[in-house]
């Protein structure tokens, strides 16, 4: 079964797990049964059908961009990584100084 990585803020709701493994063959399915066994956990990585914003979704290493529909294998690994954001281009440090 598909192996997903709780993100750490969320383990409260899985009983502390820092993993739980779910039948699915797809993120979809596997969040729905996740859903089932640990309510609460979907509104928490997703806004209805769409990731939060602020999450990043990876299965088997690979960052997906297909959300719910990403199919995913009898050993797959998925995982929600929170997006850093930060800083600017061509932003001036006001400490700094051109010598």
């Amino acid at each position: 079964m598909p192996v997903v990585w709780i993100p750490s803020l969320l383990r409260p709701l899985t009983g502390g797990q820092e993993t739980v493994t779910m039948e699915g063959e797809t993120v979809g399915q596997v969040m729905a049964n996740l859903e089932q066994h640990y309510p609460g956990i979907r509104a928490r990585l997703f806004q209805g059908d769409s990731l939060r914003p602020n999450l990043s979704l990876l299965v088997d290493g690979t960052l997906s961009t297909r959300g719910l529909l990403q199919k995913v294998r009898r050993d797959s690994e998925i995982r929600f990584i929170p997006v850093i954001h930060g800083g600017s281009v061509g932003a001036k440090h006001p400490a700094r100084k051109l010598l």
